[in-house]
């Protein structure tokens, strides 16, 4: 299904007008929900990489990235897009080629729709990660994805075979693979397709990061350690200590 057309098309639908926008919201999510994440010399793991766009918004983020996809054309593209910035690897999302604790996150943006076993990718993501996980999923409650579930027409490509998931159900395969864990949710994109442009004054009303998991797109950071991982804050204010 992820051949070489495929890569062309998904690469094609970011640079329409509703691509474009929605990009550009998921792409704020991700550096909103990362934000607190250290970054030198830290390993990410991209799983289910595709052609690279998040991998690169991630490289310049300051990770050092890995990219793991099952569709070599997808890979290819990748590599055509990252160049020496990525290591790229050819696997199953299910049995991962790694070592446990080879990285220090995880990250699985829309890759969840299309595992026959969403519970065994999780479980194998936590094994090779270290610190946390985050999720990003297409929200079946959202107006966009009720649209898609009334109006399976408007369905191309391999959307027509996603699995859509929602909040709950989300949260509930969370804890089932994983355990209970610290765990944070945020959203974008609340309004239907057709309202994902630059224009007032539906550009406030996608704009903004939702608390509500009410957006196309959600994302949830998982903390695999006891406490979140935050990147430690200087003390701007601090006074010399004095002899």
């Amino acid at each position: 299904m992820w051949d070489s057309e495929i890569a062309r098309r998904y690469d094609a639908w970011f640079r329409t007008p509703p691509g474009a926008f929605a990009l550009s919201r998921e792409i704020r999510l991700l550096e909103h929900m990362t934000a607190g994440w250290p970054r030198r010399g830290q390993r990410l793991l991209e799983i289910g990489c595709g052609t690279g766009i998040f991998l690169d918004v991630l490289h310049g983020a300051g990770f050092d990235v890995d990219g793991l996809d099952a569709s070599p054309a997808m890979l290819e593209a990748a590599r055509q897009r990252m160049g020496d910035k990525a290591d790229l690897h050819v696997g199953d999302a299910g049995h991962l080629p790694f070592d446990d604790n080879a990285f220090d996150f995880c990250v699985l943006l829309t890759v969840l729709e299309f595992c026959p076993d969403p519970g065994l990718v999780l479980r194998e993501a936590a094994r090779v990660a270290r610190k946390a996980l985050l999720v990003g999923y297409l929200n079946r409650f959202s107006c966009y994805g009720l649209a898609m579930r009334f109006f399976p027409g408007h369905a191309r490509g391999p959307l027509r075979e996603a699995k859509w998931f929602t909040p709950c159900c989300m949260g509930r395969l969370l804890r089932t693979s994983l355990g209970r864990r610290p765990c944070r949710t945020r959203s974008v994109l609340p309004g239907p397709k057709s309202t994902w442009r630059e224009a007032a004054p539906w550009r406030q009303i996608n704009g903004p990061i939702l608390s509500l998991p009410v957006g196309a797109f959600c994302a949830t950071t998982v903390s695999l350690a006891d406490a979140p991982v935050m990147t430690p804050l200087p003390a701007f204010k601090a006074k010399a200590c004095v002899g």
